[in-house]
């Protein structure tokens, strides 16, 4: 069977090894003779996946015990809303910049929940840049940032400097490059881009950044129910963290975030470089704003279109078709992603200039 160059955005590739030993769980979890499953979450051998699960994931982002990590179901999509349950007070407010589709999904959550103000965003250029130089106000409860635009190809290369707590939403390039864990109150990711499969969701908040909403919380929207519980509080999706669990520790061993930043940095310059010596591509974003997660062009000849498709397909290259409100091409470099697959997508765009310019 040929390779098959696996550009989606998300879910996206996961490590090869990874899915071997994740396979292998299915049948046969821990020498138990059961499946992953169909075993008990409350099991010894499914606590300490857990148990890993949560602290490797302060191990990477190097804080301590002043910081809770929790997996949760629902996507990032129900973090939209979590996150101002969680922290915006009754009669505060949030700050949030608006940077893409999904930033904009959280600020509508947030508006239903609270005084919600939008100081900076770049909706009204299609959201082809990252916004800079705002004014962060200093009596709101937080301000909430989207660190990687998925659909738009934009990604924050600084983090602004905040007189307030930052919430980040990592959900596409979470542990693809270092970051200062520290300087955030609340990091929260879906795990289907970056870090595992489908189905599971984590958050690592600063525990003193809790509790001061003064409203009745709901119990299943608490941080604070499910840090009490271990992530555990109702049954959690037990496979995709365990593969999560099995997808960091790839990372780890592999040399960390600094190993896998080279290897990001790399990818990205490959694919742009190539974007930009082409004479039929074009990128889509900012160059200074460009996403070194996913990557986004167009041809310069639409009219070609079926041809370069024909000719990636061939490649066996898959998942590089652009989101519908941008259009055109969007190649996603997640951690998995090997160089090679990146070679591969550049020669096709050589051997097509070549063809066709």
């Amino acid at each position: 069977m040929s390779k098959v160059h696996n550009f989606s955005a998300g879910p996206g590739i996961l490590p090869a090894e990874v899915l071997k030993q994740a396979s292998e769980s299915c049948i046969n979890f821990d020498n138990l003779n059961l499946s992953l499953l169909e075993i008990s979450h409350r099991s010894k051998n499914y606590e300490k996946v857990m148990d890993e699960a949560r602290s490797i994931v302060k191990e990477l982002f190097e804080v301590g015990d002043d910081y809770e990590v929790v997996y949760l179901g629902g996507g990032a999509s129900l973090q939209f809303a979590m996150v101002p349950y969680n922290l915006l007070r009754e009669n505060g407010s949030a700050a949030y910049v608006n940077t893409g589709v999904w930033a904009s999904k959280a600020i509508k959550e947030a508006k239903l929940i609270g005084n919600t103000k939008v100081i900076a965003s770049s909706e009204d250029k299609k959201f082809t840049f990252i916004p800079k130089g705002y004014d962060i106000p200093a009596d709101a409860d937080y301000l909430h940032i989207t660190s990687n635009n998925t659909i738009y190809g934009t990604q924050m290369h600084e983090f602004p400097k905040s007189p307030i707590p930052v919430v980040c939403d990592m959900s596409s390039d979470i542990f693809s490059r270092k970051v200062n864990a520290k300087d955030f109150a609340l990091i929260y990711a879906g795990a289907q881009k970056n870090m595992g499969p489908a189905g599971s969701t984590m958050v690592m908040v600063k525990k003193d950044a809790l509790g001061k909403t003064g409203r009745k919380m709901l119990s299943m929207l608490d941080y604070q129910v499910h840090i009490k519980g271990g992530s555990m509080y109702n049954t959690p999706p037990v496979f995709p963290i365990y593969v999560t669990l099995l997808t960091l520790k790839w990372l780890k061993q592999n040399g960390g975030i600094s190993w896998i930043e080279g290897v990001n940095n790399q990818k990205a310059a490959t694919l742009y470089g190539e974007i930009d010596r082409n004479s039929l591509f074009y990128g889509t974003t900012e160059v200074a704003d460009r996403s070194k997660m996913n990557v986004c062009f167009l041809l310069n000849k639409p009219e070609l279109e079926a041809e370069f498709d024909k000719m990636w397909k061939d490649a066996n290259i898959s998942g590089i078709r652009g989101h519908r409100d941008v259009g055109g091409y969007r190649a996603s470099l997640y951690n998995a992603l090997p160089l090679e697959s990146v070679n591969v997508l550049v020669e096709v765009m050589q051997a097509f200039e070549k063809k066709f310019a």
